[in-house]
């Protein structure tokens, strides 16, 4: 999936998404050959269980 397709599923904004690559909370992804990062299941699940653990107040 691509970056807004993840952000949309994990209900976060897109710049939300670089943050955490950045930081090293989510991986950096493959890209396609056009450079478009391409997301798994695996970093929306990541990206879930970050978003509950700021809930949660880590």
């Amino acid at each position: 999936m691509t970056i807004g397709e993840l952000a949309a599923e994990a209900g976060v904004n897109v710049q939300t998404v670089r943050y955490y690559e950045r930081r090293g909370l989510l991986p950096q992804p493959e890209r396609t050959a056009s450079g478009y990062r391409q997301y798994d299941v695996e970093a929306l699940e990541r990206l879930r269980f970050i978003r509950q653990a700021q809930d949660l107040g880590f």
